[in-house]
């Protein structure tokens, strides 16, 4: 006869409910923060269903059902466009993914730093990057980079390497390589910060059993350190491919001028060039919301394959 449950105390009972009450109260101001600007702004989303102008009350305003929608695709123009952009997009995103696992290698390179105080200094100059604005980074390159006045093209010419300025800011060639060089350079460190968290949490056991055994450094970073990084890794993957339209506009409005544009134009900026540049305010929307709808089916779709393959997923 299988024993019977003992009921909890009452006293434990209050416990539980004042810490469920707690943490209710705790996480509230978060919730309230997403639900503020993450959803309410979808009320915007109306505009992409009327012709709007700028000074009138939406209501106000003709209604034009999927209208803006349809331009995306059915006016040549509007079509080989956006055709464009989303080539700048995939292309910038793709080098950005094979790149990803250089923040997981950087941490590793300062994990296995023999000077603790030579790891510091480093982890500090390659995160402040991060806290840098793209406008002061912009004012860096221009003055490392200027065809007349920087700093790297006089050196060129003072060492007779060259006689007329290299235009490292104004040429189109290899532009997506040199905006992965400044996302890499300006997000290297604090992106460490996530494995560097994964590493503290090994297991020291484990690495002094594999050392014990005669194994070196190179197999136990081979053998343990990275398996024990991959799933950390695949959930920044994962949560990574559900923005893959979400190239930024920061740093391509920033860097951005007649000669990049065309290659340097990401969907984001997109948006941004046709809604506040060009007043097309209700055709900007609607390509907003179909970038949200790719997201939403890129990230399930991510989440399902890392479930099958790996057993494991976001939700």
């Amino acid at each position: 006869m299988s024993a019977v449950k003992a009921p909890k105390p009452a006293r434990q009972r209050s416990l539980h409910e004042r810490d469920g009450k707690k943490l209710f109260f705790m996480a509230l101001p978060f919730v309230l923060f997403v639900f503020v600007f993450h959803y309410m702004p979808l009320w915007g989303w109306s505009f992409a269903f009327v012709n709007y102008k700028p000074g009138r009350a939406l209501l106000n305003c003709d209604f034009v059902g999927l209208t803006n929608f349809t331009k995306l695709f059915l006016q040549p123009v509007m079509r080989n466009r956006l055709f464009e952009v989303l080539r700048n997009t995939f292309g910038m995103q793709l080098l950005h993914y094979l790149t990803m696992p250089l923040p997981m290698l950087f941490a590793i390179f300062l994990h296995e730093m023999p000077s603790r105080r030579c790891r510091k200094v480093i982890q500090t100059v390659t995160t402040l990057p991060n806290f840098i604005s793209w406008v002061i980074i912009y004012a860096l390159a221009y003055g490392m980079f200027a065809v007349d006045t920087g700093f790297i093209n006089n050196m060129l010419k003072s060492v007779g390497l060259i006689e007329t300025g290299i235009p490292f800011l104004t040429s189109g060639d290899n532009v997506w390589l040199k905006m992965t060089f400044y996302s890499l350079w300006k997000s290297l460190g604090w992106s460490a910060i996530v494995y560097l968290a994964a590493i503290a949490g090994i297991d020291h056991e484990v690495m002094e059993a594999a050392e014990v055994d005669g194994a070196g450094r190179m197999r136990r970073i081979w053998h343990i350190t990275i398996p024990e990084l991959i799933p950390t890794f695949f959930v920044l993957l994962v949560m990574s491919i559900g923005n893959f339209l979400n190239a930024g506009m920061e740093q391509q409005k920033m860097f951005s001028n007649a000669m990049t544009k065309p290659y340097i134009e990401t969907l984001d900026l997109y948006v941004y060039n046709m809604g506040i540049g060009s007043g097309l305010i209700s055709y900007s929307t609607a390509v907003g919301i179909m970038k949200s709808f790719v997201a939403v089916v890129l990230f399930s779709s991510a989440n399902m394959l890392s479930k099958k393959v790996r057993g494991y997923s976001m939700f």
